[in-house]
């Protein structure tokens, strides 16, 4: 299906949305035939009455050109100057476009090389067109594998856990620094109420924090968190595809889930034929190589790799460390 993105009244770049959409937006008022346009195989962008053959719209009507010259009165010649359909004017160059003086050895104006005002509704929109990695059915498949998936998300859980801490951190110097310049303290009565309500935006602020790299990440090009990137796997949809913010969202949500099965959701990967979690089946995705659903499966790995390898032994050590510091503590306390 074709993925078409356009210039809004901003020139900011929107999309992707698909013809039936575009054809939507058009008939609302939305879109005019002067809309820019851009699709993967375009050299660049292209106003809308230029691609309505293409997108099953009735093209623009054209005024006709006069049959003759007219000449004027002191003996000027003027020639209609007609425009091709792929040709694209800025607005500085339409009052003189139409009639051009000829004639006593001065020969017509070539058209403006000059680039287009920023203001020109033909002028490419600032954000630069993402496009999407194509997806390519019909060759292997490589799922990741639990082990593959929990090295990642170790990764992802010491980024967020220390950027949640660092925010702590920062919010607990700017709440202390305001509280000794405005003369705060303890004793007073509003001091109660401003420590339980800093309590709770930072408690809030893990899921917060979670929410947003994790819904950003997976749903952008790269279709990853920096953990999954570092192991080299990605997340799809099930046709293979870079998956939606909205998506994403509920694929983050819908971890909730395990935590209420006390973690079993995560191993039911160990035993799903795509090795889906419980949150992949509530979000419709697979996670799979980098590599899968591209023109080169073939480098695709099943084995663990590196990277995954060296933090699934360092996450080991960090439990056997933790659970040597307990049994310490109880024998220690025994005594």
């Amino acid at each position: 299906m074709t993925e078409w993105y356009y210039a809004d009244a901003s020139n900011t770049r929107q999309g992707p949305i698909t013809t039936p959409a575009l054809l939507q937006l058009r008939q609302q008022g939305t879109l005019g035939d002067e809309t820019l346009l851009w699709r993967d195989g375009l050299d660049g962008w292209t106003p809308l009455g230029a691609l309505a053959h293409e997108i099953g719209v009735a093209a623009p009507e054209r005024p006709e050109a006069p049959a003759a010259s007219a000449t004027a009165a002191d003996g000027w010649v003027l020639e209609p100057v007609t425009t091709a359909a792929s040709d694209v004017a800025s607005p500085a160059d339409a009052a003189d476009s139409g009639w051009r003086p000829v004639g006593d050895g001065i020969a017509p104006s070539a058209p403006s090389t000059a680039a287009p005002d920023a203001t020109s509704p033909y002028t490419p929109p600032v954000a630069p067109v993402v496009r999407a990695a194509p997806v390519v059915h019909g060759g292997d498949v490589v799922d990741a594998g639990f082990l593959k998936r929990a090295a990642a998300l170790f990764i992802d859980s010491m980024l967020v856990t220390a950027v949640y801490y660092g925010v702590i951190v920062v919010v607990i110097l700017a709440a202390g620094l305001g509280g000794a310049l405005g003369g705060q303290g303890t004793g007073n009565p509003g001091f109660g109420a401003a420590a339980a309500a800093l309590m709770g935006a930072l408690y809030l602020c893990y899921p917060v924090i979670s929410g947003l790299y994790y819904v950003t990440m997976e749903s952008s090009a790269r279709q990853a968190t920096l953990g999954k990137m570092a192991v080299g796997i990605k997340v799809t949809g099930l046709d293979g595809a870079r998956i939606t913010r909205g998506r994403a969202l509920g694929r983050w949500a819908s971890h909730v889930i395990n935590y209420l099965t006390l973690y079993i959701g995560y191993l039911v990967t160990l035993f799903t034929q795509r090795k889906q979690g419980l949150h992949d089946m509530v979000a419709s995705t697979y996670v799979v190589d980098q590599w899968a659903y591209t023109d080169h499966p073939e480098r695709q790995r099943r084995t663990l790799g590196t990277v995954a390898t060296v933090i699934l032994v360092i996450w080991g050590a960090l439990l056997l460390l933790g659970a040597g510091f307990m049994l310490l503590a109880g024998v220690a306390a025994a005594f």
